[in-house]
């Protein structure tokens, strides 16, 4: 049984520019992924998809495998995810490798460490278990949201604006951080989050958006946080 580690990083990044390779906490951020993928030992191998050469150097520095260049076609705004995996296995197939697992981890993800790649793996190990996601519960819950029309507002989902929080059910929203994948489902359903998908729970506080300077400091503030908390548990 084979499997893939593949690391997205494209170098057009607009809100926040050079992103991939960005400092966080004193080494380009990429790197993070990349290192927990190595760490993990369940990769044949952990690759970088990008089109651009000083994120490819990066990444190699880190340990990664650069085998070919994105196309152009999958390096524009338009080109989503499922499209450049599509790709990635595409050109491993061309070269007579094939995976019979992958994983999908984002560049910008410091909070996936080694430890939760694994016990993802293990979740995907079931028969009926095509795909598993990080995800985490909304903070607030969703089903008393309100939408903005004109000067007011109004309930987003009426039925339920009076209930109380903890008698609505909880919905969980995916982290962006990484996916672990059955390559065989993948090709016959691309749409991850609804193909006997199973969510990999996931702390807020390991949780981040990163699209402008603000999300970044925010990041980096829990990152060292659980860093911290886990020194003091092994210390423990």
């Amino acid at each position: 049984m084979t499997s893939i580690a593949i690391i997205t990083a494209r170098g057009g990044s607009k809100r926040i520019p050079r992103k991939n390779i960005m400092d966080f906490c004193g080494k380009p951020i990429i790197a993070y992924s990349i290192e927990a993928a190595l760490k993990s030992e369940l990769f044949d191998e952990v690759m970088v998809s990008t089109d651009d050469e000083e994120i490819a150097e990066i990444a190699q520095r880190y340990g990664a495998q650069i085998p070919f260049m994105r196309s152009e076609e999958n390096s524009n705004d338009f080109a989503d995810t499922t499209d450049v995996l599509k790709e990635v296995l595409g050109e491993y197939h061309k070269q007579g490798k094939e995976f019979n697992y992958f994983c999908c981890i984002y560049p910008t993800a410091p909070f996936v460490t080694s430890q939760k790649i694994i016990k993802a793996f293990k979740i995907l190990q079931n028969n009926d278990v095509y795909n598993v996601v990080p995800m985490v519960p909304f903070s607030f819950p969703p089903q008393r949201g309100m939408l903005k029309k004109g000067l007011f507002v109004q309930p987003a989902y009426p039925e339920h604006i009076e209930k109380r929080s903890q008698d609505l059910e909880e919905i969980l929203h995916d982290c962006g951080q990484f996916y672990w994948c059955k390559t065989e489902e993948f090709f016959k359903n691309s749409n991850i989050l609804s193909n006997h998908t199973v969510p990999f729970i996931v702390s807020q506080t390991e949780v981040q958006d990163i699209d402008n300077p603000s999300d970044w400091e925010l990041a980096e503030l829990k990152f060292l946080y659980m860093i911290k908390k886990a020194r003091a548990y092994e210390c423990y």
